[in-house]
């Protein structure tokens, strides 16, 4: 196979230039979500007094030491919402991919330390998103829940969604993926569903309570008076109700039988795990990455770089490579694995997208999975253009996307624009999973652009009222539009509305790629026993 040679000087100013963007872009993101950290510590004393441990200390006793964890959506809801300084991102979960007792997980965790791990909008979609990751890469799930339930303040746009994700617990049962749930605290109303609906329940004794309505309400609607304990106490669900299948004397110990379980379900039985293919490193440092891409959007770059540096022993067969310069395809391996590889090296062109479109088909007919590396303007615009079909071959693109049947793996790297976001791959697509890098944008045009089509848009209709255009009006209308967009383009934004699953330091982009790569070629292999209507209890 080809290996690329890399035309980047790594000594350059202007190199130099961009990695000192992409670091100060890195350090950002690993600063918020240590604020994260903080916030939630300063919980610490009060669960010490409890006799309870923080949801991290409770997933840190949960997760094979030294295995890899991936979390998932840190900064879900940053600044919406609730998060009203940044400090409560997260939509009170802590989530991501893991091992336990040698099984690869999806581990959700009420993060209560913050605001009682109620859930806000964005927690809604999160759990959402975490499901479908579930479903889509037959991942057993484990929940350690302790939530004050839905953040009132936004319960109508909480309530009718939220029967989706108690929908998509059933058909978890019934399509045979094991979920777990230790109860470590409350879990009223709505949230009582959660552990009601899982397979396995774990409950706290002292602490756990679960109830539909709890004793201020019960009073209020029935006259009765009852106490936690009476309605909803661990020992009560787990020696008269029957909700919970085993009783635990503490967090650690809810967290001990969970591992215990699942040692003991044979998951990895009937898994067929054939020797790992040898690979080879790429040729030139990950770190190099943090320099490729310039500081200034404007500027182009050649995505063959990236593959250099991603790509084991940097080797590339580039498809057809002479039939359009702009939109890049080809065929390369990570860690072993093999991928198709399509990548931006400017707008999409009509050629260009018909080549991408042949391409996708060909990795669906072979199951090679597909790798997206976004940088793209969108489509090419202009008179040319047009005659020559960029709409009819732009909607070819999008058919193969969204009609291939193989995992897609998708990395925002730089700008993400309009209709390229879409023929990309991006969250619309409905990627098996998708991350960003920090100084990656995503919008449907940039600010600039918008704010002048606004402008001129407004004044036309001005001029054919018979008014008077105003230049300051149309001056500020430019500019509070192009802020507004520019604000709403940014990858944290983007993050905090999970369009995409994480913002990632661009040097984990390999490790992260052979650990998804792993994720989804274990789900195409894996069987399941499904049934009807999954567990239910008796």
């Amino acid at each position: 196979m080809p290996v690329i040679q890399s035309q980047v000087d790594p000594a350059s100013q202007q190199f130099a230039q961009n990695r000192a963007a992409m670091l100060a872009g890195v350090e950002q993101v690993r600063q918020l979500e240590q604020n994260l950290l903080n916030k939630a510590a300063e919980a610490k004393s009060r669960f010490d007094q409890r006799g309870q441990l923080l949801p991290r200390e409770r997933l840190n006793l949960l997760l094979d030491p030294g295995a890899p964890f991936l979390e998932l959506a840190s900064l879900a809801g940053y600044k919406l919402h609730d998060d009203k300084d940044g400090n409560s991102a997260g939509g009170g979960l802590i989530a991501g991919i893991g091992y336990v007792s040698g099984v690869r997980v999806l581990v959700v965790a009420n993060n209560s330390a913050i605001k009682g791990g109620t859930i806000s909008p964005s927690g809604l979609k999160k759990s959402l998103r975490l499901q479908q990751i579930a479903m889509e890469n037959k991942l057993p799930v484990i929940t350690l829940a302790e939530s004050g339930g839905a953040n009132l303040n936004y319960a109508a746009e909480i309530f009718v969604e939220g029967a989706r994700s108690f929908a998509n617990q059933a058909r978890m049962s019934a399509m045979g993926l094991p979920q777990i749930t230790v109860v470590h605290g409350s879990a009223t109303a709505g949230g009582a569903y959660q552990p009601g609906l899982s397979d396995y329940v774990v409950v706290v004794r002292g602490k756990a309570k679960l109830f539909l309505a709890g004793p201020p309400l019960l009073k209020a609607a029935t006259g009765e008076i009852a106490t936690d304990e009476q309605l909803g106490g661990a020992e009560m669900h787990a020696q008269v109700a029957g909700t919970a299948e085993y009783l635990a004397e503490n967090d650690a110990d809810g967290v001990r039988q969970v591992r215990e379980i699942l040692r003991l379900l044979p998951w990895n039985a009937r898994l067929a795990q054939p020797p790992r293919p040898s690979f080879e490193e790429p040729l030139y440092p990950i770190d190099e990455l943090l320099g490729l891409i310039p500081d200034d959007p404007k500027k182009p770059y050649d995505a063959r770089e990236i593959v250099a540096r991603i790509a084991d022993g940097s080797n590339f067969l580039e498809f057809k490579g002479e039939y359009d310069q702009q939109t890049l395809c080809g065929h390369l391996q990570i860690q072993g694995r093999a991928c198709g590889f399509i990548g931006n090296n400017g707008p999409i062109t009509p050629r260009g997208a018909s080549k991408a479109a042949q391409f996708i088909q060909l990795c669906d007919q072979s199951q090679t999975p597909l790798l997206f590396f976004h940088n793209t303007t969108g489509f090419m615009v202009g008179t040319e253009s047009e005659q020559q079909g960029v709409i009819k071959h732009g909607a070819k693109m999008i058919q193969a996307v969204a009609n291939a049947r193989v995992p897609k793996l998708t990395i925002v790297v730089g700008g993400s624009y309009g209709a390229g976001n879409y023929a990309m791959c991006g969250r619309g697509l409905d990627p098996r999973f998708i991350f960003a890098w920090p100084n990656s944008r995503t919008a449907v045009m940039g600010g600039a652009q918008a704010g002048k089509v606004l402008r001129i848009v407004t004044e036309a209709k001005q001029l054919k009222d018979g008014l008077v255009p105003d230049p300051k009006m149309l001056d500020m209308l430019e500019q509070v539009t192009a802020q507004k967009l520019d604000g709403q383009s940014t990858a944290l934004y983007g993050s905090a509305s999970l369009w995409d699953d994480g913002l990632i330091d661009p040097r984990d982009t390999r490790t992260l790629l052979g650990y998804l790569l792993d994720i989804c070629h274990e789900a195409e292999v894996r069987p399941l026993h499904a049934n009807s209507f999954g567990v239910a209890r008796f």
